[in-house]
């Protein structure tokens, strides 16, 4: 592995250690009771209230955050009674089973399930039936929530964008397996978290390190070079990732079930109201390292030997091989680089929402509209068009039911590239 890469790992991972340390002092301490509200098709519900009473008279109350979760903190084990405020629902979506929970707190965090989706009309208004979605929905506070959350979503994709987008720029090749990257990135930590029982401060880094020596560099000798030595064409080289990323995902699948998964620490945390927003310290110290961690690759790319090497790949690998760059070695770098960053990628949704096998095929499209759109080949492209993709798709449940939430981000993309076909920021000169 290149000297340079070298040092953006261990300093990305030394990030990682300390500002997730910091985040664990807001971690509670007290027993919790996490509220997570989902809608029929699985996925979070932000901006619910959960108001929950108990022994001595005890009332608190919680919002539910971008992952759906809401966290009361309650003084003692004992029963609770967890109510969910149906009015806060968006849409005017029914609770299944009640919007009321009794939960006996023992220990440590106590989950309650409240999955809503049930209509209480067959109006035509709003994004209809029980998908939570539609216009009837629409407040300040929630558009204000669902743009935050579009921010956080934004910069999953980017990270996970950025590396597909550079192992385009340097291969030609449109890896559908990258989506896989991040699920296997989060089910690395998962494992050193729950079964060797590594604190996530440690788990979380050693799966990065893991997933860019296994899954990056590892993936490209075993599998990616051999094709390119044997002048494998790119549309084949493309089915190839996609038969790769439909293995990968049923592999999972079978070790580890279809249910979702959390990690041990940080799986419940009070969350932080800021006006009309709610977000928990361990979204905005996740989001803060995701920015750095962006920042510095771009600066990397654009400062360092193997960056400029990586970029002149990027416009014309053959006159860089011309030129006395090594271009496989180039390519392996951009595997490490790409790998790691859809590792965090990974970790960050699984800390922020829960570790399940279809996490990386549910975000590869968006990834895909976020490069395309932005502008392929190049490195601020990615970026911007991570971001327009992640509020798009928030925004959009406004008015659309939440399960088609992605169809607004590629209809975009369609609209969009039929007025500026090279995308967003796409231009002559390609930088990776």
């Amino acid at each position: 592995m290149h000297r340079g890469i070298a040092r953006l790992l261990m300093a990305f991972v030394g990030l990682f250690i300390g500002s997730l340390a910091l985040a664990g002092v807001a971690q509670a301490a007290d027993p919790a009771i996490l509220a997570v509200v989902t809608d029929a098709n699985k996925a979070p519900v932000a901006g619910v209230t959960i108001n929950v009473t108990g022994p001595d008279g005890f009332t608190g109350s919680g919002k539910t955050g971008a992952d759906g979760t809401a966290t009361i903190v309650v003084p003692k084990s004992g029963k609770y009674v967890a109510t969910l405020d149906e009015a806060t629902v968006p849409g005017g979506a029914k609770v299944k089973d009640g919007p009321e929970r009794t939960v006996n707190v023992l220990s440590g965090n106590k989950k309650v399930l409240f999955p809503v989706g049930v209509a209480d009309d067959g109006g035509d208004g709003g994004g209809g039936g029980d998908s939570g979605g539609g216009g009837s929905g629409i407040t300040v506070d929630r558009v204000f929530q669902l743009i935050l959350d579009g921010l956080i979503l934004s910069l999953i994709i980017a990270l996970g964008a950025l590396g597909l987008n550079l192992i385009f720029g340097t291969t030609g090749l449109s890896n559908f397996a990258h989506g896989e990257l991040l699920t296997l990135g989060a089910f690395t930590a998962l494992v050193l978290n729950t079964s060797l029982n590594l604190n996530l401060l440690i788990a979380g880094p050693l799966a990065i390190v893991i997933s860019a020596a296994l899954w990056g560099w590892g993936q490209n000798q075993v599998l990616w070079r051999p094709l390119r030595k044997r002048q494998t064409g790119l549309i084949a080289a493309m089915i190839v990732s996609i038969g790769l990323a439909i293995m990968l995902r049923y592999i999972i699948l079978f070790f580890f079930g279809g249910a979702p998964k959390s990690y041990k620490q940080f799986a419940g945390q009070p969350g932080i109201e800021f006006g009309p927003i709610f977000i928990t310290p361990k979204a905005i110290v996740l989001s803060l390292i995701a920015i750095v961690a962006l920042a510095a690759t771009i600066a990397w790319l654009k400062g360092s030997r193997i960056g400029k090497a990586t970029r002149a790949v990027s416009d014309n690998p053959a006159l860089a091989s011309a030129s006395g760059v090594n271009v496989e070695r180039v390519i392996s770098v951009v595997w490490v680089l790409g790998a790691m960053l859809a590792a965090y990628a990974g970790v960050f949704l699984g800390i922020t929402q829960n570790v399940v096998w279809t996490m990386g095929q549910y975000l590869l499209l968006t990834l895909f509209a976020a490069i395309v759109l932005g502008g392929l080949g190049t490195i601020g492209g990615a970026i911007v068009g991570s971001f327009v993709v992640g509020i798009t798709v928030q925004l959009s449940t406004l008015i659309v039911p939440t399960e088609l939430k992605t169809g607004a981000a590629l209809l975009l993309m369609i609209l969009l590239l039929l007025v500026r076909p090279q995308g967003l920021l796409g231009r002559p000169e390609r930088v990776g």
